[in-house]
Protein backbone atom coordinates (compact mmCIF):
# COMPACT_ATOMS: atom_id res chain seq x y z
CA UNK A 1 0.00 0.00 0.00
CA UNK A 2 1.08 3.53 -0.73
CA UNK A 3 0.27 6.55 1.40
CA UNK A 4 -0.86 9.85 -0.11
CA UNK A 5 1.69 12.49 0.88
CA UNK A 6 -0.85 15.30 1.02
CA UNK A 7 -3.79 13.68 2.85
CA UNK A 8 -2.33 10.53 4.41
CA UNK A 9 -4.91 8.23 2.81
CA UNK A 10 -3.85 4.71 1.93
CA UNK A 11 -3.79 4.17 -1.81
CA UNK A 12 -4.15 0.85 -3.53
CA UNK A 13 -2.41 1.13 -6.91
CA UNK A 14 -4.15 -0.53 -9.83
CA UNK A 15 -1.23 -1.70 -11.94
CA UNK A 16 -0.74 -4.81 -14.03
CA UNK A 17 1.16 -7.67 -12.42
CA UNK A 18 4.70 -8.15 -13.77
CA UNK A 19 5.56 -11.64 -15.01
CA UNK A 20 8.29 -13.40 -16.97
CA UNK A 21 8.06 -16.19 -19.53
CA UNK A 22 11.08 -18.14 -20.73
CA UNK A 23 11.25 -19.86 -24.10
CA UNK A 24 13.78 -22.57 -23.24
CA UNK A 25 15.45 -23.99 -26.33
CA UNK A 26 16.36 -27.68 -26.06
CA UNK A 27 17.65 -29.63 -29.04
CA UNK A 28 15.40 -28.48 -31.89
CA UNK A 29 12.37 -27.70 -29.73
CA UNK A 30 11.13 -25.64 -26.80
CA UNK A 31 10.02 -26.59 -23.30
CA UNK A 32 6.37 -26.19 -22.35
CA UNK A 33 4.78 -27.00 -19.02
CA UNK A 34 1.32 -28.38 -18.36
CA UNK A 35 -0.28 -26.28 -15.62
CA UNK A 36 -1.61 -27.80 -12.37
CA UNK A 37 -3.76 -24.73 -11.72
CA UNK A 38 -6.29 -22.72 -13.69
CA UNK A 39 -6.16 -21.83 -16.42
CA UNK A 40 -5.40 -25.45 -17.33
CA UNK A 41 -3.36 -26.25 -20.40
CA UNK A 42 0.17 -25.93 -21.74
CA UNK A 43 2.27 -22.83 -21.20
CA UNK A 44 5.70 -21.38 -21.60
CA UNK A 45 7.52 -21.71 -18.24
CA UNK A 46 7.29 -18.53 -16.20
CA UNK A 47 5.61 -16.71 -13.39
CA UNK A 48 5.42 -13.61 -11.25
CA UNK A 49 8.39 -11.39 -10.50
CA UNK A 50 8.98 -11.17 -6.75
CA UNK A 51 9.39 -7.79 -5.10
CA UNK A 52 13.09 -6.83 -5.06
CA UNK A 53 13.93 -9.31 -7.83
CA UNK A 54 15.19 -8.46 -11.31
CA UNK A 55 13.32 -9.93 -14.26
CA UNK A 56 16.46 -11.86 -15.23
CA UNK A 57 16.72 -13.42 -11.76
CA UNK A 58 13.01 -14.19 -11.83
CA UNK A 59 13.37 -15.94 -15.21
CA UNK A 60 16.19 -18.14 -13.90
CA UNK A 61 14.24 -18.96 -10.72
CA UNK A 62 10.98 -19.75 -12.52
CA UNK A 63 12.75 -21.92 -15.12
CA UNK A 64 14.42 -23.94 -12.35
CA UNK A 65 11.24 -24.24 -10.23
CA UNK A 66 9.00 -25.38 -13.09
CA UNK A 67 11.39 -27.45 -15.24
CA UNK A 68 14.40 -28.33 -13.07
CA UNK A 69 16.59 -26.81 -15.79
CA UNK A 70 19.29 -24.22 -15.34
CA UNK A 71 19.21 -21.72 -18.15
CA UNK A 72 22.01 -19.91 -19.96
CA UNK A 73 22.36 -17.40 -22.78
CA UNK A 74 19.31 -15.51 -21.52
CA UNK A 75 18.21 -12.66 -23.77
CA UNK A 76 15.15 -10.46 -24.06
CA UNK A 77 12.69 -11.54 -26.75
CA UNK A 78 9.85 -9.09 -26.17
CA UNK A 79 7.20 -7.64 -23.87
CA UNK A 80 3.56 -8.75 -24.10
CA UNK A 81 1.00 -6.54 -22.39
CA UNK A 82 -2.49 -7.13 -23.81
CA UNK A 83 -4.82 -6.63 -20.81
CA UNK A 84 -6.68 -9.79 -21.90
CA UNK A 85 -3.57 -12.01 -22.13
CA UNK A 86 -4.37 -13.63 -18.76
CA UNK A 87 -8.03 -14.39 -17.96
CA UNK A 88 -7.43 -13.90 -14.21
CA UNK A 89 -6.11 -10.32 -14.23
CA UNK A 90 -4.00 -7.86 -16.21
CA UNK A 91 -0.39 -9.01 -16.50
CA UNK A 92 2.61 -7.74 -18.43
CA UNK A 93 5.15 -10.38 -19.38
CA UNK A 94 8.81 -9.86 -20.12
CA UNK A 95 9.60 -12.78 -22.42
CA UNK A 96 13.09 -14.22 -22.65
CA UNK A 97 14.76 -16.88 -24.78
CA UNK A 98 17.40 -19.09 -23.19
CA UNK A 99 19.17 -22.39 -23.65
CA UNK A 100 19.03 -25.18 -21.10
CA UNK A 101 21.93 -26.77 -19.35
CA UNK A 102 22.37 -29.12 -16.47
CA UNK A 103 19.86 -31.52 -15.01
CA UNK A 104 17.13 -33.40 -16.77
CA UNK A 105 13.70 -31.94 -17.51
CA UNK A 106 11.37 -32.58 -14.55
CA UNK A 107 8.08 -30.76 -13.89
CA UNK A 108 7.93 -28.95 -10.56
CA UNK A 109 6.20 -26.17 -8.60
CA UNK A 110 2.87 -25.47 -10.34
CA UNK A 111 3.72 -27.60 -13.40
CA UNK A 112 2.28 -31.11 -13.50
CA UNK A 113 4.17 -32.04 -16.68
CA UNK A 114 7.03 -30.66 -18.74
CA UNK A 115 7.89 -31.66 -22.27
CA UNK A 116 9.91 -30.55 -25.29
CA UNK A 117 7.85 -29.66 -28.38
CA UNK A 118 8.90 -28.95 -31.95
CA UNK A 119 7.05 -26.23 -33.82
CA UNK A 120 4.92 -28.69 -35.81
CA UNK A 121 4.05 -30.72 -32.68
CA UNK A 122 2.72 -27.99 -30.36
CA UNK A 123 -0.28 -29.02 -28.25
CA UNK A 124 -3.71 -27.55 -29.02
CA UNK A 125 -4.50 -26.36 -25.50
CA UNK A 126 -1.96 -23.54 -25.05
CA UNK A 127 -3.07 -20.98 -22.45
CA UNK A 128 -2.68 -17.22 -22.02
CA UNK A 129 -1.26 -15.56 -25.15
CA UNK A 130 1.50 -18.16 -25.36
CA UNK A 131 0.32 -19.42 -28.76
CA UNK A 132 0.97 -15.92 -30.14
CA UNK A 133 4.33 -15.67 -28.36
CA UNK A 134 5.40 -19.05 -29.77
CA UNK A 135 4.22 -18.07 -33.26
CA UNK A 136 6.30 -14.87 -33.01
CA UNK A 137 9.28 -16.85 -31.71
CA UNK A 138 9.24 -19.50 -34.45
CA UNK A 139 8.78 -16.82 -37.14
CA UNK A 140 11.78 -14.93 -35.67
CA UNK A 141 13.79 -18.16 -35.43
CA UNK A 142 13.16 -19.00 -39.12
CA UNK A 143 14.34 -15.49 -40.11
CA UNK A 144 17.75 -16.21 -38.53
CA UNK A 145 18.31 -19.60 -40.18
Amino acid sequence: MLKCESCGALLKPKNPFLTVDIIIEVEDGVVLIERKNEPYGWAIPGGFVDYGETVETSAKREAKEETNLDIANLFLFGVYSDPKRDPRFHTVSVVFVATARGDQLIAGDDAKNAKIFKENELPENIVFDHKKILKDYFRWKRSWI
